[in-house]
């Protein structure tokens, strides 16, 4: 395979997924889905678990039961601050640097919350472009139309291209189009099985291939075995 594109994923991909921001990220959204169904934060949770694996991200599924104020919820849930609490990883600009393939992000989340992190990260000018939720006209991954506007974005195909992420079903989503997928960290929620992904265009079509590894740092062993 000759690999001329890395799409990554950007929160708990880049960077841990023990990070302290990750967990203020999901206590803001957790607040935004109690007061719009006038629920507790325990009750909203477990309606999130019962329902997320039918959409591609929390905000779907609350616009699919009529929510409406997504620029409020971007705003709610990204505050200025909120890179605060990530950690700069001295390693990871280096690392990145070594990997003389182009790159790009493909994220759920709104742009600007991109820009933080990586500028937070310092990794900013390593990354070509940035595909957000917004681009994807809300709908992100792993619907297959926000795989194949990363792909354009970048100029890159599904057979040349190779796509990383720490959520399984966002794996699941690009190796369905037949691609070649990275599967990162080990809190990676559930596969996209056949009865979640209903909703969901590709799924299945074209079974490609995912390789795992424990973090970003393992990389390289992926690309040398998939160049061999």
């Amino acid at each position: 395979m000759h690999i001329e594109h890395l799409i990554f994923d950007l929160d708990n991909t880049l960077y841990p997924a023990t990070a302290e921001m990750d967990a203020g990220i999901h206590d803001r959204m957790m607040e935004c889905v109690a007061a719009f169904f006038g629920v507790s934060l325990e009750k909203a949770a477990e309606m999130k678990k019962i329902n997320i694996q039918k959409f591609s991200t929390t905000l779907e599924w609350i616009r699919h039961e009529g929510f409406t104020d997504v620029e409020g919820f971007f705003a709610k849930v990204h505050p200025e601050n909120e890179v605060d609490e990530l950690k700069h990883d001295e390693n990871l600009r280096p690392f990145l640097e070594s990997i003389k393939i182009p790159k790009i992000i493909l994220t759920n989340s709104p742009r600007e919350h991109a820009e933080r992190v990586l500028a937070r990260l310092n990794v900013r000018d390593l990354f070509d472009c940035i595909c957000d939720i917004r681009d994807c006209q809300l709908l992100g991954k792993p619907y297959e139309e926000a795989y194949r506007i990363a792909l354009k974005m970048c100029g890159g195909t599904v057979e040349n291209s190779i796509f990383l992420d720490d959520m399984q079903k966002y794996t699941d989503g690009f190796a369905s189009m037949g691609g070649t997928a990275v599967l990162v960290g080990e809190k990676n929620g559930k596969p996209l099985s056949e009865d979640s992904a209903a909703a969901f265009k590709g799924f299945a079509k074209h079974p490609g291939r995912t390789f795992k590894i424990k973090s970003i740092y393992q990389l390289k062993d992926v690309l040398a075995e998939i160049r061999c």
